[in-house]
């Protein structure tokens, strides 16, 4: 059977696909019968799949994480398309996993290599010695090049970190000259390190979720305690201490870079750098997320996508 992609199943069809599971359920509905809930996903995006009539044995036959086979019928509602399965089992057969990743292998070389070549073009020396500390660690290059962004919101697949990050650093890289009261070199550093703690607050191998830290501490936390890890090597090394005035303006941005209390950050933003990089932070965010709700609109046909409660409206399309 050809492969059947989430973003190109429409309403009523038929399927008989292998996805990658997540965020498995076993839950009683108001008759108090048992049915299964799960996310299902692909390299083009994810969406619910439910078994009615489920019992145990259906919820212990694979685990998050495990690709499955899904037999049922794809069908919109409340605006989303959503699956109603007749079968989901554990796949036993040959997987592609190129259909299962959004970022190849060569684009993230590259974008790695794109990322290099901005923090090593700062003229800051203490930046750029703190930089290379970032770029030699295996471990957290390999992390950096597997994190994604988030689980259910923006660029949430595996490489979508450094995806936002790039695109928030070359933006950087655009505005900075346009005021010159901006420090191009800590606006485009702290695009680096705004999500970085995100490497460890989620799991990311092979399923999105939260790692039992990231539930506890956060990505802004877990950020700071990165930087000042780097931080410490950077003094090891050079035999020098890191100026203290920067490293309180990177962990500035680093928890003030979502703006307001109400949306996570202990602090708002307080200098020129950071009310920057909020904004573009927000700015990358919210178009991303944009452009997905239009890629992912079941209406393929009409110019406008179906109403989205999360934000109020409906998106042109322009077509």
């Amino acid at each position: 059977m050809t492969r059947r992609f989430v973003n190109e199943l429409g309403d009523g069809e038929n399927l008989d696909q292998v996805f990658l599971a997540s965020e498995k359920q076993l839950r009683t509905n108001r008759n108090g019968n048992l049915y299964l809930q799960l996310r299902v996903s692909d390299r083009t995006g994810s969406l619910t799949a439910m078994l009615w009539n489920a019992q145990q044995k259906h919820f212990d036959c694979f685990e998050n994480g495990d690709y499955v086979t899904v037999k049922g019928t794809a069908q919109v509602y409340n605006g989303s398309m959503q699956v109603l399965a007749r079968e989901i089992k554990k796949s036993d057969g040959k997987v592609d996993e190129a259909d299962f990743i959004t970022l190849s292998t060569q684009k993230l070389e590259s974008m790695v290599a794109r990322l290099a070549e901005m923090l090593r073009s700062i003229s800051s020396e203490p930046l750029r010695n703190l930089a290379e500390c970032f770029l030699l660690d295996e471990d957290f290059m390999s992390s950096l090049k597997r994190a994604p962004a988030g689980v259910k919101n923006h660029h949430a697949y595996h490489g979508g970190l450094l995806d936002h990050m790039l695109s928030l650093m070359e933006v950087s890289l655009l505005v900075a000259p346009r005021y010159p009261e901006l420090d191009q070199d800590l606006l485009l550093f702290g695009a680096f390190l705004h999500d970085l703690g995100k490497t460890r607050e989620l799991t990311y191998s092979p399923d999105l979720g939260y790692s039992d830290q990231g539930q506890l501490l956060g990505h802004m936390v877990q950020g700071v305690v990165m930087l000042d890890e780097k931080i410490a090597e950077v003094e090891k090394q050079t035999d020098t201490e890191f100026p203290g005035k920067i490293a309180d303006q990177l962990r500035h941005m680093i928890v003030s870079h979502h703006g307001t209390l109400e949306f996570g950050s202990p602090k708002v933003p307080m200098t020129l750098e950071a009310v920057a990089l909020h904004y573009l932070d927000s700015l990358d965010a919210k178009l991303h997320s944009f452009q997905q709700l239009i890629e992912d609109d079941v209406n393929p046909n009409s110019a406008w996508t179906v109403y989205h409660p999360s934000i109020g409206r409906k998106i042109y399309k322009g077509k």
